[in-house]
């Protein structure tokens, strides 16, 4: 009985050698992989500057459809004689000018 007792922790032994050995390689590779997970975090890779850049757009230009739509409305009233939706046209045109600087302009094809 004293044998297989023996025989069992021998074999035990072993077997955690190579637990205790991954889990020095864990502790020793965690403050590199930490600062890897921090640089990635802090920085932008190309694809995603321009997957941000093209979201923007698309955001300024649904903006833009908002607003012409808008004014429509403004310069219909505007010209049934209503003052103050003609005043909210001047407004409306005002801000899509300003948020037209942030759109980029497409080439024209020929």
């Amino acid at each position: 009985m004293r044998a297989l007792q023996l025989v069992a922790l021998g074999l035990a032994s072993l077997a955690l050698q190579g637990c205790l050995a991954r889990a020095a390689v864990d502790v020793v590779t965690l403050p590199v992989r930490a600062v890897s997970k921090g640089v990635d975090l802090a920085t932008t890779s190309q694809s995603e500057a321009d997957e941000n850049r093209g979201r923007e757009i698309r955001k300024r230009e649904e903006q833009l459809g908002k607003l012409e739509r808008e004014y429509d409305q403004a310069m219909e009233r505007c010209g049934d004689g209503d003052d103050a939706a003609c005043d909210r046209a001047q407004a409306i045109r005002a801000e899509q000018r300003a948020l037209m600087q942030g759109v980029p302009v497409e080439p024209e094809e020929d």
